[in-house]
């Protein structure tokens, strides 16, 4: 018989590691929703041109990584190799920019690229993402970075580092980018990188290859030639963040992998992931949305790695999500008493407790463990002797305490001791 195995760089996720990654994408996800987020969910593939448009014929993401396929209606369709563009299309087409701006959204789930698959960098990659479209304002590209520091800091992680920079706009960007060019054209590059220095030479800034970095020493930045407006803009950027304890290291450099971006751009890092050391970052694209056809309204947004920010609280010894899975189990001893214990235990989740209880023909032994291994704290027992006596036993499995209480009283006696009393009912 044939044994089949998960596609090759795609990470899966089951108990009790499941319970990590679960909690890192509600950690991300969490500040937006908090600052009036609301949520998208898109599809898992596009028009390809969508993405040629939008993220950029000459980006890597473009030329090289996307899965693209033909359709059976002879349609080309990539699955999405990132967020922004899908949302900005949604937009578009639901004309949800002809109401209140800034639209603000948020987004969850897997993106695809046909990478070289290595720790860190999967072909199936996990993202938490929001865009914020329609007002050109500093102060909103200082509250979609300081979302994505919160959602950091909330796991408790302490060693990223937030690089920042801006990399101007359609009237000072192209006198840069010539600039740039003849640079380029004097410096002794590859074949392969002197035609993406041809086609975008921003690109090249973004070439990780040492060789390549150390041919980059004395290029022109972009924050050395910014108009007066993108100055101003980028000034008034730093000042919000820094109203917000937002701390940051200036990247002068940073370019990131796709073309839309303007303006304010920034990355957040780790050292301790190695290579793979980017754990989300994003930035302002004021040209996306006119690209793909829509008005010419301005954007900015960010895309989390959940796989990378759950390696990086691992490496700072974090282990988000360790908690029981639930918080009481139930054991019922002599089969005539699971109708009781099977009742007691929808009771007690309708009340919004974590319930579980052993299934299978399991004896008083193998239940106990089976509870142990739960993490529930505290375990209700009932056997005939109890229910002759209209009693439960409730055990507390730290101390290893155990108290009889009345059966009718025991749901909300349980919901007490869990602090949750007034609540549940």
């Amino acid at each position: 018989m044939t044994r089949f195995s998960a596609p090759k760089g795609v990470p899966e996720y089951f108990p009790p590691e499941s319970a990590a990654f679960l909690a890192v994408r509600e950690a991300l996800s969490e500040p937006a929703r908090r600052a009036g987020y609301g949520y998208v969910e898109l599809p898992m593939f596009e028009d390809t041109a969508l993405f040629v448009h939008g993220v950029g014929e000459s980006t890597d993401v473009v030329s090289k990584e996307m899965y693209t396929f033909e359709d059976r209606g002879g349609r080309s369709i990539s699955l999405r190799p990132e967020g922004t563009a899908g949302v900005m299309r949604l937009v578009v087409q639901h004309r949800l920019d002809k109401g209140p701006l800034p639209v603000k959204l948020w987004y969850a789930g897997a993106f695809f690229r046909a990478e070289r698959p290595q720790l860190g960098r999967y072909r199936q990659l996990q993202q938490v993402g929001i865009e914020a479209i329609g007002v050109d304002d500093p102060a909103l590209d200082a509250e979609v970075i300081a979302l994505a520091d919160e959602g950091y800091r909330s796991l408790g992680l302490a060693q990223y580092e937030l690089q920042l920079t801006s990399l101007g706009c359609s009237s000072c960007r192209p006198p840069y980018r010539e600039l740039l060019a003849r640079f380029l054209a004097g410096l002794d590059l590859d074949e392969a990188t002197r035609a993406r220095a041809q086609a975008n030479p921003l690109r090249v800034l973004d070439d990780k290859r040492p060789e390549v970095q150390a041919l980059l020493g004395g290029a022109p930045l972009m924050a050395d030639h910014l108009c007066e407006d993108c100055r101003g803009h980028y000034d008034a950027v730093r000042g919000y963040l820094a109203d917000q304890g937002v701390s940051w290291t200036e990247a002068p450099r940073l370019v990131r992998g796709l073309d839309y971006y303007t303006r304010t751009t920034f990355e957040f890092s780790h050292p301790l992931l190695g290579a793979q050391s980017g754990i989300g970052g994003g930035g302002r694209y004021d040209g996306l949305m006119e690209s793909i056809g829509g008005a010419a309204l301005s954007g900015i947004g960010f895309g989390l790695g959940t796989d990378r920010t759950l390696l990086a609280c691992r490496a700072e010894g974090l282990e988000p999500g360790s908690g029981a899975l639930v918080d009481v189990f139930l054991v019922a001893i002599g089969d005539g008493n699971r109708g009781r214990v099977m009742r007691l235990l929808a009771h007690l989740r309708a009340m919004g407790l974590r319930v579980d209880t052993a299934y299978g023909d399991k004896g008083v032994k193998a239940s106990m463990k089976a509870a142990d291994r739960s993490g529930a704290g505290i375990v209700v027992i009932v056997g005939d002797d109890d229910v002759q006596r209209g009693v439960g036993q409730v055990k507390d499995m730290l101390s290893g305490d155990q108290v009889e209480v009345p059966w009718d009283d025991m749901a909300a006696y349980v919901a007490d001791r869990l602090g949750q009393g007034e609540d549940a009912r």
